[in-house]
């Protein structure tokens, strides 16, 4: 069983940056691909990046990519999204999952879920 917590989200303003956590509680010998998705109110849930557990690679959505950092502390335990000069459209319940295999953009291929944490953005 895995459980996720997301935490440091908050309300800024726009160009501002925010840096997002989600404690792991896994098996250390399960080879799971963290992941970062949001929802915004009215949409549909959407990928934000994702990183793989061994060879930490990582993938980012087009609207993420030189802005959003996605990383992990596995002495710690943690995954986190570092998203700089962030935009009103950035504004959105951010969530931490997870899925034992390969990266995968769409959220159905996640197992496991953190409860989001919120980001607001004003301009």
């Amino acid at each position: 069983q895995v459980q996720l917590v997301e935490s440091g989200g908050g309300l800024v303003q726009a160009g501002d940056s925010l840096r997002l956590s989600c404690s792991v509680d896994a098996p250390t010998s399960s080879p799971y691909t963290m992941a970062w998705f949001r929802q915004a109110p009215g949409k549909e849930r959407e990928f934000v990046a994702a990183i793989a557990r061994i060879v930490l690679s990582t993938f980012y959505a087009d609207f993420a990519k030189g802005r959003f950092t996605i990383s992990k502390d596995n002495a710690k335990n943690a995954v986190y999204l570092l998203m700089n000069d962030l935009k009103p459209d950035d504004a959105a319940v951010y969530y931490c999952a997870a899925r034992r295999g390969g990266n995968s953009p769409d959220a159905n291929d996640y197992d496991y879920w953190g409860r989001g944490t919120q980001v607001t953005v004003s301009s």
